[in-house]
Parts: C-alpha cells; structure tokens; sequence
C-alpha cells in the first residue's frame, strides 16, 4: 500500500536490497529544490558509508578466497589471520554460509544483531556464540523474506548454511556444507541448514536435478511410465507387503508377485534386500 506524502530516492551506489529513500509525509512541507538538496546530503554521505563497508567488506572477500581456494593453505596460520583480519573472533565457532547474491547476504547478516561476520562475494562466515545460544540460520529465516521482498520477483535469492565448525581447519567443511545445502534450497524452503537434511528425499534435494535424472532414468527406465512402476511405488509405501499392496491397487496377491518379479527382473535389483530397496525408493525420490 503506497505511503502519503513524498519518497525520493537518494541516488547513490547501492543495490536493491539497501537502497536509501527520503519520505516526506507532507508533500508541501519543503520546497521541491530543498527536498533534493537534502537527498544529495545524504547520498554523499551514503557513499562514504558504502566506501567504508567496501574496505570491511575486502577482509571477507580475502578469507573467501582461502576458502574457496582449490589447492588447501598448507600455512595452518592463514586462515587464522585472515579471519582476525576479518574481525571475527579467533578459536571459532563459526558457520558458513553460501548464497546466490551476495549483496543480498550482505544486506541480511547487516540486521543481525551482535552477531560477528565476514562476507564475500557469495559466501559469508560468520561466529556464533555457543553461550548466547545464536542460531544464525533461524535469524536469516526471519530476515531473508524482507530482502526477498526487495529484490523482486524475479530475483533468485537462496541461502545455505554449513554446520557449525569448531575453528578454522573445519570452516572449508563447512563451506562444502553449506553448497550443498543451498543446492537443496527452492521456493518453499530458500533458507536452509545442512543439518535439516535429515531424511533421504531432502538429501536427495540437493543433488543437482541433471544428475539426479541420469539416476532415475539409469535405475527406472526399463519400468515406462505404467503399473510396474506403479506398482513399485505402492509396495515400497505399503513397507514391501504384498497384501496391503494388494488391498491399495485392487489386485489379487498373485499379480502383485509377478509384478514385483517383473520389477526386479527389468531393474536388475532383489526387493528382499535392503540396500535394493533403497536404490529404488532414491530413485523414486529423484524422478
């Protein structure tokens, strides 16, 4: 709902997750040339706000590339000093994070409160205090839909986050976490913590949809599209019993049997074994 008065738009470097406006509830209380005056005041002092936050923000940038780096820091101090250079402080513990934007991620870490952190081009580290009981992901949960907000509806804007890492040898662990999770991130869930994948189909969720379909089609393609796969489907649900996938499909038992061998016949896969089971039922999930 628009507000009354007048906004403009103080004009300087910025994104659209931090953008800056003048509001006047009364339209007429300063005249038009004043009005811009004023905003020109603060856009210079924006900018060298932004400047400062550039300099700060170099450190996380620094530390990112140690992380990211694909041939490990043999110095086992580097990564020490980078994130004291950071300002984070030293022994940990700390998360990182992995994001599609990373001035999005930039403008929602800006909201936590008290809350230490270095931020990259797309990857942030930040220190959580096991004393204060932080739980960083859940503050972005409540923050990341305002930032959604201000990026539009076209903006891709997800977020992952690593598990907790007790000093600076585990943080590239959990970077890879943190990919990983944000890989499994959609529409529903865009903020997301590696340990909430606790089930197969979420894990399965952040295998990349190409590698997942190479997967399905390798384990399922023989079954079509039709009762075999059908059936397959409603044995599994029903925990392998013949007779409730019977009772589910309105068959008799004997054709839900032959069924089930025609399944392991053309998938090449014994359902009385476990580990069988479960390459279906991920493949299943991955369809």
């Amino acid at each position: 709902m628009p507000r009354e008065g007048l906004s403009l738009r103080i004009e300087s470097e910025s994104t659209p997750y931090d953008a800056w406006l003048l509001h006047m509830p009364d339209a007429d209380a300063a005249p038009p040339r004043v009005l811009h005056e004023i905003a020109e005041v603060f856009a210079q002092y924006r900018d060298g706000r932004s400047r400062r936050a550039d300099a700060v923000r170099a450190a996380g940038r620094e530390l990112a590339v140690l992380l990211e780096a694909e041939e490990p820091v043999t110095d086992p101090g580097a990564l020490e000093e980078a994130l004291a250079a950071a300002g984070l402080p030293a022994g940990g513990p700390y998360r990182v994070l992995a994001a599609t934007d990373g001035d999005a991620l930039a403008e929602a870490l800006a909201h936590l409160r008290d809350v230490p952190y270095a931020v990259g081009r797309s990857v942030a580290v930040v220190y959580e205090d096991q004393d204060a009981a932080v739980d960083v992901p859940g503050l972005l949960r409540q923050v990341w839909p305002l930032v959604r907000a201000c990026g539009g509806p076209e903006a891709d804007l997800r977020l992952g986050a690593g598990a907790r890492a007790a000093g600076a040898e585990a943080l590239r662990a959990s970077m890879r976490q943190a990919r990983f999770a944000l890989t499994a991130t959609d529409e529903t869930s865009p903020v997301r913590a590696v340990e909430q994948l606790d089930t197969l189909s979420a894990l399965l969720s952040g295998v990349p949809e190409e590698v997942r379909s190479v997967y399905a089609t390798r384990t399922l393609g023989a079954l079509g599209d039709g009762m075999l796969r059908e059936t397959l489907e409603v044995f599994l649900a029903n925990n392998c019993s013949w007779t409730r996938t019977a009772e589910a499909l309105h068959l008799h038992v004997n054709t839900v049997h032959y069924r089930i061998e025609r399944v392991e016949s053309l998938t090449g896969r014994d359902l009385s074994r476990l580990e069988h089971k479960l390459d279906l039922y991920a493949a299943l999930r991955c369809a």
